[in-house]
């Protein structure tokens, strides 16, 4: 027999190579599992993120069909849906602000109706903001801004 073998010299190199690898494995496992806990952390904010917009998109929607149904002409538009003094804008913003988080006196929505010069046209320019509550306070709040023709024959 071999002297290397009966000695147990062969064997003394390759001591411990197993555990380094289980616990190289064992690395590896761990920091894939952090970052598939990481990224579905990131999921939920933008789902988060994507519901607050959705809600925005519907809220200004919803102000131009109560304007399309009101009946009135562009002029009288302007004077009650207008910010910040429209009734009609008083009626809609307290839906935003029972909708949409962060809302202040900083924040709220600004509503602009202009009209063509034979007032028959209207354009209506609405801006929606929002704060999320994990955004700090000097972060600039979220916006949602929508443009809409109205006419009038």
């Amino acid at each position: 027999m071999n002297n290397r073998f009966q000695s147990g010299h062969g064997r003394s190199s390759q001591t411990g190579v197993a555990l380094l690898e289980a616990l190289i494995a064992i690395l590896v496992f761990s920091l894939g599992i952090l970052t598939v806990i990481s990224l579905q952390g990131a999921s939920v904010k933008m789902a988060a993120d994507a519901q607050l917009r959705s809600r925005a998109a519907l809220l200004a929607d919803h102000l131009v069909g109560m304007m399309w149904t009101s009946g009135h002409g562009i002029p009288d538009l302007k004077t009650n849906f207008e910010s910040p003094d429209g009734a009609g804008y008083a009626t809609w913003l307290t839906e935003v602000q029972n909708s949409l988080p962060g809302i202040s006196d900083a924040t709220l929505p600004t509503v602009e109706v202009t009209s063509s010069p034979d007032s028959s046209n209207g354009r209506v320019v609405i801006v929606l903001f929002w704060r999320t509550p994990s955004m700090k306070p000097g972060d600039e709040p979220h916006q949602h801004v929508v443009t809409s023709q109205i006419s009038r024959n």
